[in-house]
């Protein structure tokens, strides 16, 4: 295997391939990239057994072959050099890849091609083009409000695609986030759900283009934009009834000013406890005080002027979820929708009529 090509047009590819590769080293082959080298092309592919990406570019080819090296060191390699340097990747006998440009010179190990798990090849046949910017600002509604957490379910983000809509929901079980958005183009027969990883959501919002196509068997998603496709692998079981947990008609409703709030909480919750991030809101006429103490520390207060006359509600919030849903909110005033300490709360931006986009958070006792 051997083939020549400008460093800037490699090194984009293998920066994304770092997103993907494995970094816990459960198996060694998958700190790995696959590079595979045909008469026309150089298709590199990396993956965690969850997650794939799949990259193919034009190159000066003089050998054919497959190899797979390490990702981040070829990565750290290719950037490192001189710009405007053309790079030449060549395998060996001694299945060692050389690397070249200009006075510098890499040896690195690799691994047999053998060894690389299969990635699973889409057909696209469905012809659904989704609108990626459209797409990429739903993710970065919801993304924040993905679990980490044992319930394997919840670890990533339902897709739900209708006839001429596109759905986004994602929750931890303290908290869900809500977002869809009309789209003209979009023309199904029928309703698509499915959960997509959070990490392939994390890679798609790294790609830039105007469309991307999607696709999806019984095991796998395919997102492809241009020359890439990525892989996930679907995630099993049954995502909650999101529905049912929106609440409607919570009577007391505020407006308040979305960059005075979040100043205000973030303020508050220097004091609050490191463990909870517990803050309390004071719902009173014409007003709205914010509340933390910490026994070890000590405690904080702040008030913020809004137009309400509703009843008084006391109630608590996780300080840090508050500002996740604040700092990705692009309106000036946020709208709150509250019952009483016990329920959750509803907030949504004030004025967003194109991209619908809804919070849901449960209170704390404090």
């Amino acid at each position: 295997m051997k083939f020549s090509i400008n460093k800037e047009d490699i090194l984009e590819e293998l920066q994304l391939l770092q997103g993907i590769v494995e970094k816990r080293n459960t198996l060694p082959i998958l700190a790995n990239i696959l590079i595979n080298v045909t008469k026309e092309k150089v298709e590199m592919t990396g993956t965690d057994l969850e997650v794939g990406l799949k990259s193919h570019f034009p190159a000066k080819i003089d050998q054919t072959g497959a190899v797979t090296v390490s990702g981040k060191k070829l990565f750290e390699i290719v950037k490192s050099l001189a710009e405007e340097k053309e790079v030449t990747f060549k395998e060996n006998q001694d299945s060692m890849m050389e690397i070249t440009a200009g006075e510098s010179e890499f040896r690195i190990l690799c691994l047999p091609k053998e060894d690389y798990p299969q990635v699973p090849e889409p057909r696209f046949e469905k012809n659904i083009i989704l609108p990626l910017g459209i797409v990429k600002e739903m993710v970065d509604r919801v993304y924040y409000a993905i679990t980490q957490e044992h319930r394997y379910y919840l670890t990533g983000a339902l897709l739900i695609l209708k006839n001429k809509s596109i759905e986004l929901v994602s929750t931890d079980g303290h908290r869900l986030a809500y977002t869809a958005k009309p789209v003209d183009d979009l023309k199904l027969d029928e309703e698509i759900r499915v959960i997509v990883a959070k990490k392939t959501l994390s890679e798609l919002r790294k790609i830039e283009d105007e469309e991307v196509e999607f696709d999806f068997d019984q095991s796998n998603l395919f997102f492809r934009v241009k020359n890439r496709t990525l892989i996930s692998r679907i995630i099993e079981g049954k995502f909650p009834n999101f529905e049912e947990v929106i609440p409607v008609g919570n009577p007391q409703v505020v407006v308040v000013p979305r960059e005075e709030i979040t100043n205000a909480i973030r303020r508050v919750s220097l004091l609050s406890s490191e463990r909870s991030r517990g803050i309390k809101f004071f719902l009173e006429k014409n007003r709205i005080r914010l509340f933390s103490s910490n026994p070890e520390i000590g405690e904080a207060r702040d008030k913020l002027d809004v137009k309400y006359d509703g009843e008084h509600v006391e109630v608590g919030f996780n300080a840090q979820y508050l500002l996740d849903f604040l700092s990705v909110v692009q309106t000036d005033s946020i709208q709150f929708e509250l019952k009483d300490e016990n329920s959750a709360v509803l907030m949504r931006p004030e004025g967003e009529e194109d991209l619908k986009f809804t919070y849901v958070l449960m209170p704390m006792k404090i």
